[in-house]
């Protein structure tokens, strides 16, 4: 059974060129546009992975992984924030908040499929 990899990003478009990459490599595809949407189907879906924006509609991304991070019964889920936000700030507070890794656009497809094997590979 092939894992699954939760994509929560409000821009389609970016959605969509990181699933193909993923559904390659074998992946089932889930997605969500904002943050309550990404909440409720991490908590629902049981994701071997995450994949997270900052910046959502609804709840934000910090928020989310916090959520996710500081709840024993998801925290094992794998966070990686990508984000366009490349201030050193934003990426330690991207840590602090729980992601395994921090990850900004325009993404290097390599590297990501390099980081996303080491996560769930």
């Amino acid at each position: 059974m092939s894992k699954k990899i939760l994509i929560i990003d409000d821009e389609v478009n970016i959605s969509k060129l990181l699933a193909i990459p993923l559904k390659k490599m074998d992946f089932k595809i889930i997605e969500a546009d904002n943050g309550l949407t990404g909440l409720e189907l991490a908590r629902t879906e049981a994701p071997d992975l995450i994949i997270l924006d900052i910046m959502l509609p609804k709840l934000d991304g910090y928020k989310l992984c916090r959520l996710l991070k500081f709840d024993e019964r998801y925290s094992n889920i794998p966070i990686v924030m990508l984000t366009a936000k490349s201030d050193e700030k934003d990426e330690r507070l991207g840590l602090q908040m729980g992601a395994d890794i921090y990850l900004t656009k325009p993404i290097n497809l390599t590297e990501f499929r390099e980081e996303i094997e080491k996560l769930v590979g």
